[in-house]
């Protein structure tokens, strides 16, 4: 006999649906995510589930739009690089965000993070960004300290009502706040030539955005950058 299923769930198994709230365990919060396809986006912070609401245009896609645009030129024909939208991150026993964006490095040439063997990201990402409406935000607070507590090296965090920019940088077991140079522009201290013009972004003057990114793409360090991974990926090869 056929078990129903209703909602995306199985009712033969009771399996709950996940609610904002609910107190689990990753084990037990991806059981639930996983009889819920129709749901698009759920997170465990501190063991706490968090299901999005419906995502607004101003207020959240077009600034994740712009942000992926910047981290994809970056991104493009560069060896041991991931780029990831939405992509589930098992970090510990109690936190499996799924941040707005991701830049990790391959374990070929160092990364601190893997791919799972059921094609999850297991371990802290180099690089995070999440797009908040204002600072009122539990990616200010709950998740700032989920993502330095598991090493994640860099974390930005865009505050788009506030019209504000966060770029934070981990440093000594700590998060340190990395400021714009004289002309507006933050240069990542993880992934050199990843440079972007802060004010620009914000307005969402896009061609300015990736026009300060080539020069980053140009500058010596990208291009050593880039030989060195390289060399790491050939001599993970031998």
């Amino acid at each position: 006999m056929t078990a129903k299923v209703e909602h995306g769930f199985n009712k033969s198994e009771r399996i709950p649906p996940l609610e904002s709230g609910d107190r689990l365990t990753r084990y037990e919060f991806e059981r639930r995510y996983t009889a819920m396809p129709y749901l698009k986006k759920a997170e465990l912070i501190e063991g706490v589930v968090y299901v999005a609401s419906p995502v607004r245009s101003r207020s959240h896609a077009q600034p994740h739009a712009a942000i992926m645009g910047w981290l994809s030129a970056y991104w493009v024909a560069k060896p041991g690089v991931d780029l990831n939208d939405n992509a589930t991150v098992r970090l510990d026993l109690d936190n499996e965000p799924q941040p707005d964006a991701l830049l990790r490095l391959e374990e070929s040439v160092g990364g601190q993070s893997h791919l799972s063997e059921d094609d999850y990201i297991q371990g802290a990402p180099e690089l995070v960004v999440e797009i908040a409406a204002s600072s009122a935000t539990k990616d200010l607070y709950d998740k700032k300290r989920v993502y330095r507590r598991n090493g994640v090296q860099e974390y930005i965090v865009w505050q788009v009502i506030n019209q504000k920019l966060d770029w934070f940088c981990w440093q000594d077991g700590d998060y340190i706040s990395l400021t714009a140079d004289n002309n507006g522009v933050i240069q990542s201290q993880v992934f050199p030539g990843l440079w972007l013009d802060v004010t620009a972004l914000l307005t969402l003057k896009m061609t300015q955005v990736l026009a300060v990114l080539q020069a980053g793409l140009n500058s010596a360090e990208h291009t050593a950058f880039i030989q060195l991974l390289a060399e790491k990926i050939n001599n993970s090869g031998q």
